[in-house]
């Protein structure tokens, strides 16, 4: 076949190689066969899981955009609607693949989302809800910006000017507040300067996810800004989200590299893994508990950097010139573990389906606000995983997973957040 054009954006059409030649061969919907235990926590794929029919799984996914793409399927359907935004864009179909296509099938699905919102059909009525509030309050629930800071511990002062910006996050401000505390705990407690925004807006993970390209565009447009005029040359988060969102998901709507950005962009568990071993941060104090921790998929399978890329696609695919391809495998997955280990007291054991070939929580993507009982049987399913491996907690990387995992627990299981751990550990 001729040469086509194409780049590595939100464009479905570009997408109809994904479309056309996905084999359906379930490595998007089962757990890796050099990790898979047995056939109760086989699974990865949690929106096939629960939905049990083909079209919630990528594979069906990749045939109904074909056949939407060749005018055979009606767009206004709610059941597409359904299948679509019951998903986390967890990344787990898109790293599957990868191990033997190397098919873009997460960005097929977000552009199908987007594509959904040109035509007017999407997102769903709880997302439109929620950008409407980050449209007039600058955050998802609404609350008055002069509230953003009342978190602030009273013996932590935040520098007017440091080399390092805490980019702290809707929920962490407004709801967990006791992550955006443990944050600011540790950052003194390695002596470390740090910024905040006064008024700091979301950073529009919502709205992205939910294929509203165009705002969320104008908003890494904006946020980006913001950064810049602080001088910071790392931006620090305690929340996934807000790190995939700023590092992997604004170059992709910018139409650049996370390279290209200006500054570092890391979570606190790569500062904190750091810090620890090479002695800037002492974790004296005992913390008898045995965890496990889930790898928050913005954190891992999603939070390789990314590499803006345009060119053609050739016979079978070839991608003329080559690019780099992010296969979800260097995620940050070893700091949090070295952490967690490091920590007297903790005994630390792995879950099931670890790394990226984590189970996701449920509650990205939209998928919580809009499918609530979704997001909470994903949640209950990798709490049972923590159960069955004799955990005593589990230890997430983000406060939309504490969250969600809140929400679902109910066999007495702990939920925290690494961040608070560290700071129990800090004398």
């Amino acid at each position: 076949m001729a040469a086509s054009k194409f780049t590595l954006g939100h464009n479905l059409d570009d997408y109809r190689y994904e479309a056309r030649h996905c084999t359906s061969c379930a490595g998007c919907k089962w757990v890796d066969m050099n990790y898979i235990s047995g056939m109760d926590f086989a699974w990865k794929c949690a929106s096939w899981h629960q939905g049990v029919f083909d079209a919630y799984g990528a594979a069906g996914k990749a045939k109904v955009i074909w056949d939407l793409l060749a005018g055979d399927l009606d767009w206004s359907s709610p059941k597409l609607l359904e299948v679509i935004y019951m998903c986390t864009l967890c990344g787990a179909c898109d790293a599957g693949c990868k191990r033997n296509l190397d098919l873009e099938i997460l960005m097929m699905l977000t552009s199908w989302r987007a594509r959904l919102v040109e035509k007017g059909f999407g997102p769903m009525p709880q997302h439109k809800a929620i950008t409407e509030l980050i449209e007039t309050s600058h955050n998802m629930y609404g609350i008055a910006q002069k509230k953003r800071l009342d978190w602030m511990p009273k013996d932590v002062s935040p520098a007017k000017q440091a080399e390092m910006l805490y980019w702290v996050g809707c929920r962490a401000s407004f709801v967990d507040t006791e992550i955006a505390r443990a944050t600011a705990k540790i950052l003194k407690a390695a002596n470390k300067d740090f910024m905040v925004l006064k008024e700091e807006p979301c950073c529009g993970n919502l709205v992205y996810t939910t294929g509203q390209i165009d705002k969320a565009r104008k908003s890494a447009q904006d946020n980006l800004k913001l950064i810049k005029e602080t001088g910071a040359k790392t931006v620090v988060f305690s929340c996934a989200e807000g790190y995939r969102m700023v590092k992997v998901d604004y170059p992709k709507l910018l139409g650049i590299s996370t390279a290209d950005l200006g500054f570092e962009v890391k979570h606190i568990t790569e500062l904190v893994d750091g810090w620890v071993k090479d002695g800037s941060l002492k974790l004296e104090s005992k913390v008898d508990m045995k965890v496990t921790y889930h790898d928050s998929c913005g954190l891992g399978r999603l939070g390789e950097p990314w590499y803006h890329w345009e060119g053609e696609r050739g016979d079978w695919g070839l991608l003329i010139p080559p690019r780099n391809i992010r296969r979800g495998m260097n995620g940050v997955y070893e700091p949090p573990r070295d952490i967690l280990k490091a920590i007297l007291g903790i005994k630390f054991v792995e879950m099931l389906r670890p790394r990226d070939q984590a189970y996701c929580c449920g509650a990205g993507g939209g998928a919580k606000e809009a499918f609530p009982d979704f997001a909470l049987g994903s949640a209950s399913e990798r709490l049972q995983e923590a159960t069955a491996i004799g955990a005593e907690a589990i230890v997430a990387a983000c406060p939309l997973c504490k969250e969600n995992f809140k929400d679902a627990s109910k066999d007495g299981l702990k939920v925290f957040d690494i961040t608070e751990l560290i700071a129990m550990a800090i004398k």
